[in-house]
């Protein structure tokens, strides 16, 4: 298909928008779901066994969204520190709920072990509106950078900062979807004025490892608790997964730091991001979460007989 015909509704092919197109863009993103509803409730619930805090606050013109933090509740500085993020990517559910089933049915497993900090959605104006970006058509999980320019990343970027150099596990939820060719990618060759290049959805999770800092048995550690409950996902014909080469069953690796991406804020030791691909007929939205849930775990233990 001609990339011009299958151009994306916002803007002019070959031209990255301007204010213009993002206000349109902007106005064709609609409330889907609760992020009080279906998260703070939740994170309401925690209470009583984890210390909540608000590390922060969004704040676009449809509304005000609170961010909110959650910690072991017996902080003891001489234990290890370590990271769960969810939610950078708003509509990639099970990043969020999986995180929250962790601090729900498993957090209690590691008290006295180590110090947990999760923030369990990152990005709850793009969670409500399942969207891969935020209210400015920026890619918050492209901007944990210096100087951020979206809220969600300089925020969290803040919680974490006290804690550098004592991370020494950070693991960042997310989700590869159908949606990611059918509007995500195509939305994003749009803004910056390129054409699209379709590309392959792999049937099944997978790792991102970082370039700079690889951590093969890690990786491979986390990937062995998933299989445990679904999939992992094949290389394609080319031997790769969504472009990059596969450099271990389910694992790729970016450049995490150079890239702005979220596992790169803690200087951690072990650091990963999850994908799951919850369109999958074999997967269902309890076992995405439930994916999730088993790469913690699998990160954690890994982390705590290796640190």
């Amino acid at each position: 298909m001609n990339t011009l015909e299958s151009f994306y509704p916002v803007g002019t092919p070959g031209q990255p928008w301007g204010a213009p197109e993002r206000a349109q863009w902007l106005a064709l993103q609609q409330v889907q779901r609760s992020y009080v509803d279906e998260v703070v409730s939740k994170v309401d619930l925690l209470r009583t066994r984890f210390d909540v805090s608000q590390y922060g606050e969004l704040d676009y013109p449809s509304g005000r969204y609170p961010l909110f933090a959650v910690r072991s509740r017996d902080w003891d500085a001489a234990l290890p520190v370590m990271l769960v993020t969810g939610g950078v990517h708003g509509y990639e559910t099970s990043g969020v709920q999986g995180a929250l089933q962790f601090l729900d049915r498993h957090a209690a497993n590691y008290a006295g072990r180590c110090n947990l900090l999760v923030a369990p959605c990152v990005s709850p104006w793009g969670y409500e509106r399942v969207q891969r970006w935020n209210a400015q058509a920026l890619d918050p999980n492209r901007s944990f950078v210096p100087n951020s320019p979206a809220q969600e990343s300089a925020a969290l970027m803040a919680l974490v900062a006290p804690y550098k150099g004592k991370v020494v596990m950070h693991i960042d939820l997310h989700e590869t979807t159908d949606t990611d060719e059918s509007e995500f990618r195509p939305a994003l060759a749009a803004r910056d004025g390129k054409p699209f290049e379709p590309g392959e959805i792999p049937d099944g999770f997978y790792l991102v490892d970082d370039t700079e800092n690889r951590q093969p048995q890690f990786q491979q550690a986390v990937n062995a608790e998933v299989a445990k409950v679904t999939h992992l996902a094949p290389a394609d014909a080319q031997g790769q997964i969504i472009g990059s080469p596969v450099v271990a069953e389910a694992v790729i690796e970016y450049p995490l730091k150079a890239l702005g991406l979220c596992a790169s804020i803690s200087g951690a030791r072990y650091t990963t991001t999850t994908e799951v691909y919850p369109d999958s007929p074999k997967a269902t939205p309890q076992q995405c979460n439930d994916a999730q849930v088993a790469a913690v775990i699998g990160a954690l233990d890994y982390a705590l007989a290796h640190r």
